[in-house]
């Protein structure tokens, strides 16, 4: 069926709920923002969109204090670093022009909720390839209220955020035989990140399989292994050893014996220990089940009996499953929105009439499935699930204004405080010259991230582009929030007490004066005198004792 979307009965309704969605997502992001909720990665893609606009492409001193470089062989943080040789990213390249004209972490927190919106939009005109208008819109509001796709992208910005926009736009121009935007966006999902790769695989592999076009699928498989085969072996290490010396020992360190290891060497180790490869791929079994529950929950477990959603989301659940630790497979992180289009798109093909039985029948020729009405309640009671759960996880503390960081002990900053706490912030860190060098704790980063050098507590030493040291200029903390939120959490309890002689110390030596201070967060200068006031207000701060009582 070749859908007129003129001509869409319904379509205001469809396009207002996609309006909705988007003002509802980017609310809860600018939010989360503001109130400084926004942590160490919204700070590194935002100096890297400040670098792109100011000419200096993918570079960024804070990818760079996370480089093997820096971790591994103890050298400063770079501000030439080119984060490509972390992830290869070149299609952040299309919001360059964008960002150029709003240069600010907001920007990138309302594309990060268009990206959702508008893919959401394109998976509704996929679906009425195929299927009526009210499963087409049920498919359209489940995937805005799957947890999948909802605690992904309340998080930091982030390149994974571009694969369901870029995916289903895919498969649309396919259901279209536009090849020519196919192709276009064939190179895109390719430059989101070198693994996307694999998602795109998925694509080619489900082509070939179900026979829709073949030729086309076997080219975009081809096309997949050779772009990551030459990307993580050629490309990426011509900028930094991440790939080798980190990456891939952080994530398949289990299968290699030693520190470092290309992804071909990675493979080869996979391949020539199957015993090994078996025990990854079935463990931990309740880790993984309780994963694709998570991903199938919006849509009623469909995609669990659809040939093309396994096809399709295969390969990237592949590499989830084999990576190290369980940190993959998790609803709430990045990676997910891999799986996303796979699962959404396969639960199209199903509803379509395409089972395992049908499954190389051509779509035509097959009679589309319709829900009962006793399925519809069960799909809406699936969905009303995975929309509570969202707030309940508190993805990334986007909702921590109504909901407790911790219940036992209990830690909660009340939303009046938020925002009160909020404005005092943005006035200590708007004394703060544009073009100075800063040091901060972790959710003032992305506030102070638009600048050449910035770096994250307690490090303040970095490379100029000359290659001499350099000590940053600046010093920015927020203690307040280290010290209400260490009796719950244990990296806020070592950074709170490691800190706190850190500054006194370089407050002592004269290296910084202490010049703002508000109730815990303080601003240091290099080379100054400190301010009275700003002393006496840190030194009630480091006497006073937590309040027993949440406010």
């Amino acid at each position: 069926m070749i859908l007129n979307w003129r001509k869409e009965a319904d379509l205001k309704r469809v396009v207002a709920i996609t309006v909705a969605f988007f003002i509802l997502l980017a609310g809860l992001l600018l939010h989360r923002y503001f109130t400084y909720y926004a942590s160490y990665d919204q700070g590194i893609f935002n100096q890297v969109f400040w670098n792109n606009a100011h000419g200096n492409f993918f570079q960024s001193t804070l990818s760079s204090q996370l480089s093997t470089d820096v971790i591994h062989t103890g050298e400063l943080p770079r501000v030439d670093y080119h984060r490509l040789g972390q992830h290869f990213t070149p299609a952040l390249l299309v919001w360059w022009p964008i960002y150029a004209l709003f240069p600010s972490p907001v920007t990138l927190s309302v594309l990060q909720a268009a990206f959702a919106a508008v893919a959401g939009l394109l998976l509704y005109f996929i679906a009425r390839q195929h299927l009526e208008h009210r499963l087409s819109l049920a498919i359209m509001v489940s995937f805005y209220g799957a947890i999948a796709v909802l605690n992904p992208y309340l998080a930091n910005f982030h390149d994974l955020g571009q694969i369901p926009l870029f995916i289903f736009g895919l498969l649309l121009a396919m259901e279209y035989r536009r090849w020519w935007v196919f192709g276009l966006l064939c190179l895109a999902i390719l430059a989101v990140r070198e693994d996307s790769s694999i998602v795109l695989f998925g694509v080619g592999a489900y082509l070939l399989a179900s026979r829709r076009h073949p030729w086309v699928g076997a080219a975009v498989c081809g096309l997949s292994v050779g772009y990551f085969v030459l990307v993580t072996n050629v490309f990426m290490p011509v900028f930094s050893d991440d790939i080798s010396k980190r990456f891939m020992i952080e994530e398949f360190g289990q299968y290699i014996d030693d520190t470092e290891a290309s992804t071909l060497q990675v493979l080869w180790a996979m391949i020539s220990q199957p015993g090994l490869l078996l025990r990854e791929l079935v463990s931990p079994p309740d880790d993984t089940l309780a994963y694709l529950a998570g991903h199938w929950l919006p849509l009623a477990l469909i995609p669990a009996l659809s040939p093309a959603a396994w096809i399709m989301a295969g390969p990237t659940l592949l590499k989830l499953t084999l990576t190290d630790g369980s940190s993959g497979l998790n609803t709430s992180l990045r990676y997910a929105l891999n799986v996303v289009p796979g699962l959404f798109y396969g639960a199209i093909i199903w509803w379509a009439g395409q089972g395992w039985r049908s499954f190389a029948q051509p779509l035509h020729a097959l009679t589309p499935r319709s829900p009962s009405r006793n399925f519809r309640h069960f799909w809406t009671g699936c969905l009303i699930v995975s929309l509570v759960l969202v707030p309940l996880t508190n993805p990334s503390r986007a909702f921590a204004f109504v909901v407790p960081d911790s219940f036992q002990p209990w830690v909660y900053v009340p939303l009046p405080l938020q925002w009160q706490r909020s404005q005092s912030i943005n006035q200590l860190l708007a004394t703060i010259p544009a073009e100075a060098s800063v040091t901060a704790t972790t959710y003032l980063v992305p506030h102070v991230s638009g600048r050449r050098a910035v770096l994250r507590m307690p490090m303040t030493v970095y490379q100029d582009d000359q290659g001499a040291a350099q000590t940053v200029d600046y010093v920015a903390a927020d203690f307040w929030r280290l010290r209400r939120y260490q009796v719950a959490f244990g990296r806020d309890r070592d950074r709170f007490e490691t800190f706190i002689p850190a500054v006194n110390n370089w407050i002592d030596s004269g290296e910084y004066g202490l010049i703002r201070a508000d109730n815990g967060v303080i601003l240091l200068q290099r080379g100054v005198t400190s301010d009275p006031a700003a002393t006496t207000d840190w030194q009630a701060f480091l006497a006073e004792q937590e309040p027993s009582q949440p406010l």
